[in-house]
């Protein structure tokens, strides 16, 4: 058990992180570098320094910084929930532990969630899934609802383009669907990594193969973290790479719901 941890951000009044009005919590650090992520200041686990746009100083042009990521106590992130608990109970909302990942932090993680769970808030885990078995299972009876992030199938493809192994994330998934939690998978759709014939299929065949699947949301990729890697001087991998078309989203949904999946673009 631990008291505080590190997040950068608190959404309030988020709408697409689960069920009703939710207020969201961004825990930092991350194990997977993927190409595409839109949140790069969110994987490395502690505070780090950013380069913030131009502004004007002293009436000269000049770059300045801010830092990306806080300690904060387990009580001070509950206060925060808590101001909108009258609106998660009318929405059937809750709070949302997203990332980053939040199981790098399994110990702060595991406070914030029992104590909401003491006050009766729905919980969401918006995950990668990617965490040794004997950990991840420790958070199971905790967890309403999990958003669960389905990327690439094979494992050697998966290695290359997050910088980690499937083997965990699919097994950890294996094991919701056993225990039937409640589960919603989301698949970024990266043109020409993800949206291939041969990782549609596959993703397709393995989550035919749970149980318990609510829904399959398709997250269709933009450039919305592309300034920041400028600002982080990091190099982004998917600069070249077009948001896939209305038509190759409909197409895709289409794909996906002839195997029988509840499937919905965005969410």
């Amino acid at each position: 058990m631990k008291d505080s941890g590190i997040i950068f951000d608190i959404k309030k009044f988020a709408i697409h992180d689960g069920p009703g009005i939710r207020t969201t919590i961004f825990l930092k650090g991350c194990s997977l570098i993927c190409w595409w992520c839109h949140n790069p200041e969110s994987q490395k686990l502690e505070p780090e320094l950013i380069l913030k746009s131009k502004g004007s100083i002293d009436n000269q042009l000049a770059d300045s910084m801010e830092t990306i990521g806080k300690e904060i106590t387990v009580d001070e992130v509950l206060e925060e929930i808590e101001k909108d608990k009258i609106f998660y109970d009318e929405s059937g909302g809750g709070v949302t532990f997203s990332g980053g990942e939040a199981l790098m932090q399994p110990e702060f993680l595991t406070s914030l969630l029992q104590r909401c769970k003491e006050k009766g808030i729905h919980i969401a885990l918006d995950t990668s899934g990617y965490a040794q078995k004997e950990i991840f299972e420790k958070f199971i009876e905790f967890v309403d609802l999990f958003l669960y992030d389905l990327k690439i199938i094979d494992n050697a493809k998966h290695t290359y383009y997050t910088g980690v192994s499937s083997d965990l994330i699919l097994s950890n998934l294996e094991l919701l669907s056993k225990k039937d939690k409640h589960v919603i998978i989301r698949i970024p759709i990266i043109p020409g990594i993800t949206d291939t014939e041969e990782n549609l299929s596959q993703l397709s065949d393995f989550i035919k193969s749970l149980r318990n699947i609510h829904k399959v949301s398709l997250l269709p990729y933009n450039k919305m973290g592309e300034e920041k890697y400028r600002r982080l001087n990091r190099v982004y991998k998917t600069e070249n790479t077009k948001s896939p078309s209305s038509e190759r989203m409909i197409e895709i949904k289409n794909y996906f719901e002839k195997s029988g999946l509840n499937v919905e673009i965005g969410g």
